[in-house]
């Protein structure tokens, strides 16, 4: 059985004012004094109104949830104990005054000293799922096949259309935020694990971007587990959506790794008929026609349906079908979380939306 982890990127809020507050140490060290929750599962991010969460290794799609709900519930009672909010959106909905303080680590100082006007907007907040592979040649073929259905997933997932007070326009605005960094986007092809190291070294070589942790592809190799990690979803408003898209990227990655070893060539996905599809899916969401991974324009609602027909042997194989299949259809009757914002706009304003990120958080 594949295992999963999760984690999750939240802002901290002023539940007054709704704007974001620099108390992400004093969350994350108040969340640290529960007896149910490690010190590893909640880290520190780049700016100071951010806060961090990471699942176990987890074998189950309930098992995932379980600790998502726990970490959320764990990370908002500090919050309140911190006198902020705990606010699951891929970005802030009120405006922003003024820049919010970069976490004191070496890493993020060196970050603000390359990119400062990037760091100061970087008030994004994503989630990323880890699928174990039994080595990296085998991440490669995940990545490889994956990268096609990554605008998908991107669409499905879109929580991010309001930035400075305003709506964008975009279903994901985080997804054209996180573009602007020197190695972003769909990854490329990779002929094997090899070609990787090899154009990773090269990166890292003209000193562009300092580490591996700066490949902000949507797609990458962890260099800290064992695992393909991506990272092209915005972070979701319940935990149960977020339950959801685990259970389709194992499937999707179960199905590569199948593929891969029948022996199947990998799709081909053309680099500019990805990044089209990408920049489709961060603009509208489900709300509009995708490209599918074949390059062609279809109803948003066809392209998911075949999403899960590719997924659907491995969703059966771990007796997830069920419980996916439930959640991809109520996502497309409600819409995402990019939609439901847009309706609490235009019911109540700003603060309305805010509201209803804050009250979902810890939602069943």
């Amino acid at each position: 059985m594949t295992t999963v982890g999760v984690e999750e990127e939240y802002l901290l809020i002023d539940p007054v004012t709704g704007r974001l507050v620099p108390r992400g140490e004093k969350v994350r060290a108040r969340a640290g004094l529960a007896s149910s929750v490690s010190d590893e599962e909640i880290q520190p991010e780049l700016l100071q109104a951010q806060i961090e969460v990471a699942t176990p290794v987890c074998a189950t799609l309930e098992e995932a949830g379980g600790h998502l709900l726990r970490l959320r519930h764990a990370v908002a009672e500090a919050a309140r104990a911190c006198g902020c909010r705990v606010m699951a959106g891929g970005t802030p909905p009120p405006a922003e005054e003024l820049p919010v303080p970069v976490t004191d680590r070496a890493r993020y100082r060196e970050m603000q000293r390359q990119a400062p006007q990037l760091v100061a907007e970087q008030l994004v907040n994503g989630m990323h799922v880890h699928v174990a592979v039994p080595d990296r040649e085998t991440g490669v073929e995940v990545l490889n096949r994956l990268r096609a259905w990554l605008p998908t997933l991107t669409a499905m997932s879109a929580n991010s259309p309001l930035w400075e007070g305003h709506d964008t326009g975009f279903a994901s605005w985080r997804t054209i935020v996180f573009d602007r960094w020197p190695v972003s986007g769909v990854p490329p092809l990779f002929a094997d694990a090899a070609d990787y190291d090899r154009r990773v070294g090269r990166l890292l070589a003209t000193g562009v971007i300092s580490d591996p942790g700066q490949l902000y592809w949507q797609a990458r190799l962890s260099e800290s587990y064992p695992t393909v990690e991506i990272r092209c979803l915005d972070v979701q408003l319940r935990a149960d959506d977020a339950v959801m898209f685990t259970g389709l990227i194992r499937a999707l990655a179960d199905t590569a790794v199948r593929d891969a070893a029948a022996g199947g060539p990998a799709p081909g996905g053309e680099a500019e008929f990805v990044r089209a599809a990408m920049w489709q899916a961060a603009r509208h969401g489900l709300s509009g026609d995708l490209i599918d991974p074949g390059g062609v324009r279809r109803p948003a609602a066809d392209v998911v349906g075949g999403l899960l027909e590719r997924a659907g042997p491995a969703l059966d194989a771990y007796g997830d079908t069920r419980l996916v299949t439930s959640l991809v259809t109520r996502l497309l009757e409600r819409g995402t979380g990019a939609e439901l914002q847009r309706r609490a706009l235009a019911a109540g304003g700003v603060e309305a939306v805010t509201r209803m990120i804050v009250d979902s958080v810890v939602a069943r």
